[in-house]
């Protein structure tokens, strides 16, 4: 064999290695220790460039690596992104590695799925989603997922949070972000120690953020602000287009002007529906009576149905097509409520918000876009009146924890605002229940309760009669009460006419083997129907803020009837605590062959420091053991 043959061979032989060096290295191996401890993904690499060229054209190129390193993790693996009318998925591209690094396929376009956003209560949307997940189960593993996005709307600039979430490390994360020379970015940072790099030439202006070696944290209790926890940078322009309309975001009152000039002009009803509202409430004095009837008027005949359609996804659907249709989204049937009192001289004020229990923090000092709803509100001096116009059960002046108690955007000309909404407090959310119970000697127990739910308390169970079919409710009462082996063999439900609404229920239970029998002994715990199940464990190096979401308060009284010829052998003592976060207190009371447990609970909603999170955790597991303590009774 020629020395030439000889050496091309061994170039040959050489060449994979050569590019297997000379490519990424994603083996598990090389992943420093620290950024393994608590963690389930670990972001090997997040790079995030956005070019914003104008003030309706905007690009973004995002390329991560993420590890999996076993099961809990593989919800990170999987490609989920969104577009629609407004914003375009220009490319896509993804490769999978083993544990080793070594590559074990690339993504095909056919194997990308792509969905309509619709959901159940949407019936128009042009919102879509492509999704695609490698389905590997051999962990660890590493994927690689590159998107390239173009947009017409810079309302929305993404938000950075490279480190994907809690039991998630990152290695290295990098974010540019490049503009035209005179537009101005707006941007808050959380846990950023260092300052973007900002560097000017001719026509641009450009920002540079990285971060390196940030371990994995750990979930924590009682907070829902993430950026407390993880690296975050939020981003606005103070000015922007959406669907051809331009807006400022210079301050919160000009960010309503954006809103009132969206949606000027689409309040105008029909003269069939005008002379309907007039017939309503021409008669009238009292304003508040006709507010009430146009709310009903409203919540017998129009229905919530999502419409996002281009502009539409934010401008209000306008009222004639509501009444046309029967049905509009959050925008469009407030608009359409906000018409029909301006018909009758009642002027109100939409409220743009973020809806639900989660985290419905506004950040104040930072004006962008922030909000998934709208309500209406309706000032009348001193007695302001709040409207949740796309329920059909809620009555009138009432919002619920789903917007309740969190700053929000007013909408008026020329003197938009952020106000918070009502807060419903201690005596507004009540819950007393009266229960009388009968326990044999075999520990079965028959037991009828009485219970009055008030305000936030009442909730979700008035989302269930709503929802819930007769047979539902009694399906679900089986499948969810806190006993082992039960039957709930009759059960009422009373809506009670109140301006904190209230329901009043009545429940009647058979409860097999409740009490435990030992020999001559029965071991009875009673507090039947309001448990808790706190086992919190304290954690001195808590970063986030405690937030505890609603006050409420409890009151049990609880009588039962023992069998004959028992007595108590083993009682616990009474309970009485008081803190910051709230008071609990416990009481036994056997006379006559009967137990009676009274028990009261009061809880305090508010923002705690971190230093507090040991002695909240004191006082609930305190709550938690005293609630499942237990009585022994023996026979004489």
């Amino acid at each position: 064999m020629s020395l030439f043959f000889r050496v091309i061979c061994c170039l040959i032989f050489l060449l994979p290695n050569f590019v297997a060096a000379s490519g990424p290295n994603y083996a598990v191996a090389d992943i420093p220790l620290n950024l393994r401890q608590n963690a389930n993904v670990v972001v090997r690499l997040d790079e995030l460039e956005v070019q914003i060229r104008s003030l309706s054209d905007m690009r973004k190129t995002h390329h991560y690596v993420i590890t999996i390193l076993n099961e809990e993790g593989a919800e990170a693996a999987e490609f989920i992104v969104g577009y629609d009318k407004l914003s375009s998925i220009r490319s896509i591209s993804g490769v999978l590695y083993d544990e080793y690094g070594a590559q074990v396929k690339r993504l095909k376009n056919s194997e990308i799925k792509d969905y309509s956003a619709v959901d159940n209560s949407s019936l128009m949307t042009d919102n879509r989603v492509k999704v695609h997940s490698f389905y590997y189960n051999s962990y660890p593993y590493t994927v690689e997922y590159t998107i390239e996005q173009s947009s017409v709307v810079t309302l929305f600039l993404p938000v950075w949070r490279p480190q994907k979430g809690y039991n998630c490390s990152l290695q290295h994360a990098k974010l540019s972000v490049e503009t035209p020379k005179d537009f101005v970015l707006n941007y808050k940072e959380y846990l950023i120690k260092d300052k973007p790099q900002i560097t000017q030439n001719k026509s641009t202006t450009n920002y540079l953020w990285e971060l390196n070696d940030i371990p994995a944290t750990k979930s924590e209790y009682f907070t829902s602000k993430h950026y407390q926890l993880l690296p975050t940078v939020y981003f606005g322009a103070k000015e922007f287009e959406y669907g051809g309309i331009k807006g400022d975001l210079s301050s919160w009152k000009t960010f309503g002007d954006f809103f009132y000039k969206l949606d000027k002009g689409r309040d105008v009803l029909p003269a069939n529906i005008k002379a309907t509202v007039h017939k309503l409430v021409d008669g009238q004095t009292d304003s508040k009576e006709k507010i009430k009837i146009l709310y009903e008027y409203l919540q017998k005949n129009y229905r919530y149905i999502g419409v996002q359609i281009g502009v539409g996804g934010m401008q209000s659907m306008d009222a004639e097509s509501v009444a046309n249709k029967g049905y509009g989204d959050c925008k469009a049937l407030t608009n359409y409520m906000m018409a029909m009192l301006k018909e009758v001289g009642i002027p109100s004020n939409p409220v743009n918000i973020k809806a639900g229990a989660g985290d419905y923090t506004i950040r104040e000092d930072f004006p962008s876009w922030q909000f998934n709803h709208v309500i209406l509100c309706v000032p009348q001096g001193n007695d302001t009146t709040w409207l949740e116009c796309t329920s059909q059960s809620l009555p009138v002046n009432y919002l619920g924890e789903f917007t309740d108690n969190r700053y929000a955007l007013f909408i008026d000309e020329n003197n938009s605002k952020l106000i918070r909404t009502p807060t419903y407090g201690l005596k507004d959310n009540l819950k007393i229940r009266n229960i009388d119970a009968t326990i044999n000697e075999e520990g079965d127990a028959t037991l009828k309760a009485s219970t009055l739910y008030t305000g936030l308390q009442q909730d979700d169970l008035s989302d269930r009669l709503h929802a819930l079919s007769k047979e539902k409710q009694l399906d679900y009462l089986r499948k969810n009460l806190s006993f082992s082996s039960y039957d709930v063999t009759g059960f009422e439900y009373r809506e009670l006419p109140a301006l904190i609404p209230a329901i009043q229920e009545n429940l009647t239970i058979q409860a097999n083997n409740y009490a435990s029998v030992t020999g001559k002994r029965i071991f009875i715990a009673p507090n039947l129907l309001s448990q808790t199940n706190y086992n919190l464990s304290k954690n001195e190096s808590r970063k986030s803020t405690i937030e505890i979401k609603i006050s409420y308060r409890e009151a049990d009284t609880v009588h039962i009837n023992l069998p004959v010829g028992y007595v108590p052998e083993s009682m616990p003592g009474n309970v009485d605590l008081s803190t910051k976060f709230g008071k609990y207190s416990n009481q036994y009371i056997v006379t006559n062959n009967k137990l009676v447990m009274i028990r009261n609970r009061e809880n305090y909603a508010g923002e705690y420091p971190p230093a507090d999170y040991s002695a909240l955790v004191e006082f609930y597991n305190a709550i938690s053991q005293a609630d499942k303590a237990k009585i022994v009774f023996v026979k004489k």
